[in-house]
C-alpha cells in the first residue's frame, strides 16, 4: 500500500483490519527532504497495521537514486514499534542497501528478503536478495522470513 506524503495509509482501517500484514511503501513525492522524509514513514510505521517498510530508500538503480531518508533512525523505530524492513531482491532495486542491512542487524533489526514477484518467474529474485543480505553480513537469524510459519506469525501479529 501507498504511504502518502503525510505518512498517512491509502487504505482505510476497515480494510486494513483485515489483512494478515500490511505492507507499505513511499510511491511518490521522493523529493522531500531528509527531515520531511523521515517523518513521513515514521508516521507510517506508527500505523497499528503497519507490519514492513518496502523498498525503503525507493531507488531504482540507474534510473533513479535513493529518496534522503534518515535511515538510522527508521531502523530504530521499527524495532521499537516492532515492525520490519524489506530487502527488496528484483535486481532493479536491491533496496536495502548492504550498510544499511549492516546498520539494521547491528541495531538487531529483523529484515524480510522479498523477490518483488510481480510473476512466477520474478520468485528466481530471491538469490539476488539473499546476495545483497550476504555483503551487508546478514546470516540466518537476521531475516525474518526464514522462520517458520508458526514463528513467522507470532512476530508479525506483534504489528497489529
Amino acid at each position: 500500500m501507498d504511504i502518502l506524503e503525510d505518512g498517512s495509509l491509502d487504505l482505510p482501517d476497515s480494510a486494513l483490519a483485515q489483512l494478515d500484514m500490511v505492507v507499505g511503501a513511499v510511491h511518490s513525492n521522493f523529493n522531500l527532504s531528509r527531515a520531511k522524509q523521515t517523518e513521513r514513514i515514521l508516521r507510517a510505521m506508527q500505523h497499528p497495521y503497519f507490519t514492513l517498510l518496502a523498498h525503503p530508500t525507493g531507488r531504482l538503480i540507474q534510473r533513479r537514486a535513493p529518496y534522503d531518508v534518515d535511515m538510522l533512525r527508521i531502523i530504530r523505530e521499527a524495532k521499537n514499534r516492532g515492525c520490519f524492513l524489506e530487502l527488496n531482491a528484483h535486481p532493479e532495486r536491491l533496496d536495502l542497501l548492504d550498510t544499511y542491512c549492516r546498520m539494521a542487524k547491528e541495531e538487531g533489526m529483523l529484515i524480510s528478503i522479498n523477490s518483488d514477484a510481480h510473476s512466477i518467474y520474478d520468485f528466481s529474485n530471491l538469490r539476488f536478495g539473499i546476495g545483497q543480505a550476504r555483503r551487508g553480513w546478514l546470516e540466518k537469524h537476521d531475516v525474518l522470513n526464514t522462520r517458520s510459519l508458526k514463528e513467522l506469525r507470532g512476530l508479525i501479529s506483534r504489528t497489529m
